[in-house]
């Protein structure tokens, strides 16, 4: 096999911002709000939260100590330490996120597509989102640019490319976002929008808002799909793996946090809070918003909206190509310009029938019913449902296994004590000890089972 140079992170805080810009993404501006929505509002909020700092913490920091210790890819990373067979859970993580990369650049060509839109001044957008997206033609070719700007970074490599471009991105984003927050709470209404958002109802906390949330903290995450075993690859031995596993998520759980408030101020200021919506809700909501500020304000204000969106998903589909391009790199000997083609191509031709799948085509809108159900779900809905609620908490469930009983304790803690001397003397430790002995295999697994007989069989347990 040929050998290639791998590259990786010049400092602490490029891997940082880097992995944080993998977490930070659509999942927290797109995906949290209407998940939340959908979830019955603050009690959904308070399940995310508690599985992100619970259960997720100490997974993320065992897919770092694992990609560092070995300097591997996803799956290479489990043969290097001479578990084979449990490259299984580098495969699935790789799978994982190429399925959810093939409908997140659709996604992020309707961002692209609605910033222009309106820009443009055409408000109206927001009630025909159907045919906005049933026009494949025009939002595929916005989800060729994303796919093409994503592959450019990439090729760069890791300093010169995906660094780089989360050094801009990520401070960027935050300034926007946290200016159109501050905008949002002065919105008449604004203030009913809070307290739906921060005031919990836990009556509502069903099965669905359970495994939903945990499904949406593994995704906004990044975890399960080789992102953070990748990252950690790259990441030098005088890091301290705890300290950035936890601005990592506090990075990714704050600007979550900010982009409900910001939406749900936003929502109810129109009128329209507490009805869910699904994944269109703020491509049909926030159009109306951006209208009542004026044919000016409205474009300014609505432009830089969907441009936080595109920035959001700019920093992720950049980690999610490049977990298969280091498997390729490194498993295969292909130079990284190559690799970056050949596995964008594959990614974006897997893609195409999730752009295909909102109305553009009958067969791929209404590919498959799951057993129970009363409606035929799309191709687009089933990848989302298999990948990001189902494959990414197995993945979990595997790696804390893993960590606990294959790789164990002493190995763990081992690599841990690279860049904090201390780390095997506090709570800390003690705690992730704990959880992947225990808690998250034990938790994670009972909800991956309960979450595929209800979401694929129509069997509710609980």
């Amino acid at each position: 096999m040929a050998t290639t140079s791998r590259g990786g992170f010049s400092n602490r805080l490029g891997f940082i911002l880097a992995a944080a810009g993998s977490a930070v993404g659509l999942g927290n501006i797109w995906k949290f709000p209407f998940e939340v929505s959908d979830g019955g509002g603050a009690a959904f909020v308070v399940m995310y939260l508690l599985f992100c700092f619970i259960l997720c913490f100490p997974v993320m920091v065992t897919e770092i100590a694992i990609g560092r210790h070995t300097s591997k890819n996803a799956v290479g990373a489990f043969h290097k330490l001479k578990t084979p067979r449990w490259s299984i859970i580098g495969k699935l993580g790789i799978l994982s996120g190429t399925l959810i990369l093939s409908f997140y650049n659709v996604v992020a060509g309707w961002t692209f597509g609605y910033a222009i839109e309106i820009i443009q001044g055409n408000f109206e957008i927001g009630g025909h989102f159907g045919d906005f997206v049933a026009d494949w033609k025009y939002t595929g070719a916005f989800a060729v640019i994303f796919a093409v700007v994503t592959a450019v970074i990439v090729q760069k490599g890791v300093s010169s490319g995906i660094e780089k471009a989360s050094k801009i991105l990520m401070p960027t984003l935050l300034v926007l976002i946290l200016s159109l927050m501050c905008y949002s709470l002065t919105r008449e209404g604004a203030l009913e929008g809070v307290k739906y958002y921060l005031i919990p109802d836990f009556t509502k906390i069903k099965l669905d808002t359970i495994y939903g949330a945990l499904g949406q903290a593994f995704f906004s995450l990044s975890l399960g799909m080789g992102a953070l075993i990748t990252y950690g690859s790259y990441v030098g031995k005088n890091d301290n793996i705890i300290t950035s596993a936890t601005w990592i998520t506090l990075m990714d759980v704050g600007i979550a946090f900010i982009a409900g408030l910001m939406m749900f101020s936003f929502i109810f200021s129109q009128g329209l809070g507490g009805q869910g919506g699904g994944a269109g809700l703020i491509f049909q909501v926030l159009p109306g918003a951006f209208e009542s500020l004026g044919p000016i304000l409205g474009r300014v204000i609505g432009g830089t909206f969907f441009i936080l969106l595109s920035f959001a998903a700019l920093t992720s589909t950049v980690s999610l190509l490049e977990v298969p391009t280091a498997y390729v790199i490194d498993e295969f000997g292909i130079k990284r310009n190559k690799a970056v083609v050949i596995v964008a191509s594959i990614i974006f031709a897997v893609g195409i029938p999730s752009l295909l799948s909102n109305g553009a085509t009958e067969f791929f809108s209404s590919f498959v019913t799951y057993f129970g159900a009363d409606q035929a779900t799309s191709f687009m809905t089933l990848v989302e449902d298999t990948a990001s609620d189902t494959m990414l908490p197995l993945g979990g469930t595997l790696i804390s296994i893993y960590g606990a009983y294959i790789w164990k304790k002493k190995n763990l803690y081992a690599e841990l004590t690279e860049g904090n001397t201390n780390f095997r003397y506090t709570l800390m430790a003690k705690y992730i000890d704990f959880a992947l002995r225990f808690l998250c295999p034990i938790v994670l697994g009972f909800i991956f089972v309960l979450t595929v007989l209800s979401k694929f069989f129509g069997i509710v347990l609980i």
